[in-house]
């Protein structure tokens, strides 16, 4: 069982659901060590303090804001959960809206919602089937690791997931990483589609969807240690140096998609109804500076 991360309560309009937060997600990355290579001791990061010279104990370590050059403000544990902020212990439901409505940039990392205790079961399961049968996810506020947050709720398999999102301006604008203006054929955006619907599947299972990474990384440690032949890496194709023909290359990449699906690769005919005809991408207008300042609108936070 993931250890309880936060407690606190949802806070949904006069209704209190208390609550205990996990980990919604497990890292199985492989991890290392930072050693000294000549003799395989490990390296280790000590907290000294500058005035004194000497190393410090995790309990003489504390926040502090650095008001000017020579000033520091100390700022303790206890100052910031005593702070008169309704967020600091529960997680308010502020709005409702469609799932579709809101920007996948914008959420976060994923943490699953527990009722805590009995008295909570009735309103947590009143909350989550709410959320279902209305098709909507909930807007929440909530403060945690000195900040106010912006959260998102939704239900899985029955139970609450919260998710953390990004403010408004923390979104960067990416109108200046917009390519110039190209054009590009209907044939050349029906075959681009037509991939797309080969590709297009209703769940991540299966062997492509593994980390690989991590099992190359795990073939490595144990060749190192049995004292065998390492895996080698596949040498990747060196570039031609000619200009790639795009329809081409997407008629062969649907060719592909068939056959790893065991489907005929015969690469389909495109309809010339439409062989003169060419769409051009407009570049959208620049925001000037005075809209992406006004953009930017300041937030409050803890």
């Amino acid at each position: 069982m993931p250890r309880t991360i936060w407690s606190g309560a949802i806070s949904f309009g006069l209704v209190s659901v208390p609550i205990q937060v996990v980990s919604a997600t497990e890292d199985h990355s492989v991890r290392f060590h930072q050693v000294h290579l000549d003799d395989m001791a490990r390296v280790r990061v000590r907290k000294y303090c500058e005035l004194e010279d000497r190393e410090v104990t995790q309990g003489e370590i504390g926040k502090g804001y650095k008001l000017s050059k020579d000033t520091v403000i100390p700022v303790l544990d206890e100052e910031l959960q005593q702070m008169p902020l309704p967020t600091a212990k529960a997680i308010e439901l502020v709005a409702f809206m469609p799932a579709e409505s809101i920007d996948p940039i914008r959420v976060g990392d994923g943490y699953y919602l527990q009722p805590d205790g009995q008295v909570a079961a009735k309103p947590y399961k009143l909350l989550a089937q709410a959320l279902e049968r209305s098709s909507k996810v909930a807007v929440a506020k909530f403060a945690w690791s000195g900040r106010e947050r912006l959260g998102l709720l939704r239900v899985r398999d029955g139970v609450i997931v919260l998710h953390a999102m990004h403010w408004d301006d923390e979104i960067r604008d990416p109108s200046e990483l917009v390519p110039d203006a190209v054009e590009l054929t209907d044939e050349e955006i029906a075959e681009a589609e037509h991939l797309i619907d080969r590709l297009t599947r209703d769940d991540l299972e299966g062997p492509e969807f593994t980390d690989r990474y991590t099992e190359a990384m795990e073939q490595l440690i144990e060749a190192k240690r049995e004292h065998t032949e390492q895996p080698k890496a596949q040498e990747p194709e060196a570039p031609s140096g000619k200009v790639v023909d795009l329809m081409a290359a997407l008629q062969e990449s649907v060719a592909k998609a068939r056959t790893a699906r065991g489907e005929d690769a015969t690469v389909h005919d495109i309809p010339k109804k439409a062989a003169a005809k060419k769409t051009a991408k407009k570049q959208p207008a620049k925001k000037t500076a005075a809209k992406k300042a006004a953009a930017r609108k300041p937030r409050h936070s803890a």
